[in-house]
Parts: C-alpha cells; sequence; structure tokens
C-alpha cells in the first residue's frame, strides 16, 4: 500500500501545488493532508483523487473544520496510525510530548505543524512529518511524504 501524505500547504487551490507531488497523488493508494490546507477547495480537489482521509490545522476556517476531524486513526493493512495537525497550534517545539498521550496504541504518529520534515522510529513507532509541499515558511524546501505498509511500514520524505 502506498500512502501520499502532504501538509501545511497554505494554499487555496490545487493548481499551485508542485506538478510531482499531483502526479503522485494520483497514484496513491490514499492521500492523508495532515492539516494547515488554508482553503475548502484543495480539500475538495483531494477528494476527487482518490482514498481521502485528512484532518484540519490550526488555521483552517469553519469550512474545513466542519468536514474534517482534528484526530484521525487510520487502519492501513495491519498498522494504525494516528493522524493530527495539531488544531491547537502552539510550539512546534513540544509536539511530540503533546501528540504521544493521543495515541496510546498506534505503529506511525503522522503530524504537521512545524513545517519541518520528520521520518523517525522511537519506541516502535514511527513519527512522520511530510513538512510543507508548497514550501511555506519555516519550511526550507518544499517536501512531502510517501508512506509504504506492508509487512511493515516505512516513511520516505520527498524533496523537490
Amino acid at each position: 500500500m502506498k500512502i501520499v501524505i502532504i501538509s501545511d500547504t497554505h494554499t487555496d487551490s490545487i493548481d499551485n501545488l508542485p506538478g510531482r507531488v499531483l502526479d503522485e497523488l494520483s497514484g496513491a493508494d490514499m492521500i492523508i493532508h495532515s492539516g494547515d490546507f488554508t482553503g475548502k477547495r484543495v480539500l475538495d480537489a483531494l477528494r476527487k483523487i482518490g482514498p481521502f482521509r485528512g484532518v484540519y490545522g490550526n488555521i483552517d476556517g469553519a469550512d474545513v473544520r466542519k468536514e474534517l476531524p482534528a484526530i484521525d486513526i487510520i487502519q492501513a493493512e495491519d498498522f494504525t496510525i494516528g493522524v493530527n495537525h495539531p488544531a491547537e497550534g502552539g510550539s512546534p517545539l513540544t509536539l511530540e510530548p503533546r501528540l504521544r498521550p493521543k495515541f496510546p496504541r498506534v505503529q506511525a504518529i503522522i503530524h504537521g505543524h512545524s513545517h519541518r520534515t520528520k521520518n523517525d522510529f522511537r519506541d516502535g513507532v514511527l513519527w512522520f512529518n511530510p513538512g510543507s509541499a508548497t514550501g511555506k515558511f519555516p519550511a526550507t524546501k518544499k517536501t512531502y511524504g510517501i508512506l509504504t505498509v506492508d509487512k511493515e511500514i516505512r516513511g520516505e520524505i520527498i524533496e523537490l
């Protein structure tokens, strides 16, 4: 299973995503957006591409918030994945201690908010942040992520 993950797009149109990201999304078994869409048009466009899951971020308006949860738990093959932006915002330096209690029994935690990539296994959990697909500050580059799920779960960060 191939899951393409984007976050912190901060745009009102899917046309502002890099072409390579759009190509990857079209070939995905699942698309996950971990918050800060900024515009509902992006959410609507992602839903048209393929199987979609997402959470709202701290800057998403009521139109996105009424359609998505703040926290989602996804079953992918034999793995449980937690997704959270976090919608309450706060310091990006304290994300992990704030996120971990929300997901006591998962094998992966996907989040956004910091605009910085992360692909680390710790204590049996994959911590994954795809960064920002549009390179929105404070990101230093445009990035997205791919999770491959089969007998194990593996993350890959793609730099554009």
